[in-house]
Parts: C-alpha cells; structure tokens; sequence
C-alpha cells in the first residue's frame, strides 16, 4: 500500500509527514506503508519515506533485470539487511540504526537482499532509479515464501534473531 505523492512542486520533509505515514503503517495489513515523493511511476529518480513495523515481511529480491541499485537511509527506528546467496544461504547482514555510525548502506543491482524491522515506527528514505514496472521491479527468490504464509512467518523469526 502506498499514499498518492505530494502535489506540491516543493514538499517538505518533516516529522509530522514522517508521523503520517506511521500511523498508517500501524493500521496496514502489511505492517508498512509508502510515501514516495516522485510524482509518477515514470519519473527518473525514485524517492519515498517506507514506514514499517516488525513483522513486516519483504520477500528476498534483487533488482537484475532492471539493473537499479538502491540506497537506504534510516531516518526513524532500525532494520537488519541481510544479503544472501542465490541459494538462500545468508552471506552477511547489517544492522541499520537512526542516529548510529551505521545508517544507511547503498545495494548493487545483483545483490539478493530483504528488510529485517527490528524497531517500531521505523523509518527509511529509499532511493532507487525509476520508471517502476511493477512486473519486473523486483525478482522474487524461488526459495522465498511469498508474503502471508506461515513459511514466511517462520523464516521472518530466523531473520530477527540473527
């Protein structure tokens, strides 16, 4: 789920937009929500607050077919990166803080990654090359649960407790 762009040519980024989108996050079914800045799919550059909280699930990816590298900053809260390899084997992780001396990281297109929300009302600033088409954006892992399934569940809490 997502909140329609600003209309304003120049939007503010503030606390109270950033409270928003969490207060939405908390009545998703997902347990995020998005803000994205640009105003269209096709525009160039990709900018969005995603508010999340944990429990959330995202699927392990990468972004190959449409080569799109991606930055993450954490603005509010803390997640754990967790890079994989193309069997599902994790390689590394990385645990995000606002505020700490590790922040934000910056992920290579061929890189399998997921999202670990460790913190409440967590926060990040993504940005990643546009247009988004929504059927290749992503590549989904064979070996990844799809959202909603106990199996998800089940690996989302070996995620947390790493």
């Amino acid at each position: 789920m997502a909140f329609d762009p600003p209309k304003s040519e120049i939007t503010e980024l503030n606390n109270k937009l950033l409270q928003t989108v969490i207060d939405a996050s908390k009545s998703s079914p997902r347990k995020r929500m998005i803000l994205p800045l640009h105003k269209t799919d096709d525009t160039s550059l990709h900018r969005m607050f995603n508010a999340m909280q944990p429990g959330s699930y995202f699927r392990p990816h990468n972004h190959f077919e449409e080569n799109k590298s991606e930055a993450v900053l954490v603005l509010r809260g803390a997640v754990r990166v967790i890079i994989f390899d193309t069997n599902g084997a994790i390689l590394e992780h990385y645990d995000l803080k606002a505020g700490s001396d590790l922040f934000g990281i910056d992920i290579e297109p061929d890189q399998i990654h997921t999202l670990c929300v460790l913190e409440e009302d967590t926060v990040i600033f993504e940005v990643k090359p546009g247009p988004y088409v929504r059927q290749s954006d992503k590549a989904f892992m064979p070996w990844a649960p799809e959202e909603e399934t106990p199996e998800a569940e089940t690996l989302l809490k070996t995620w947390e407790a790493l």
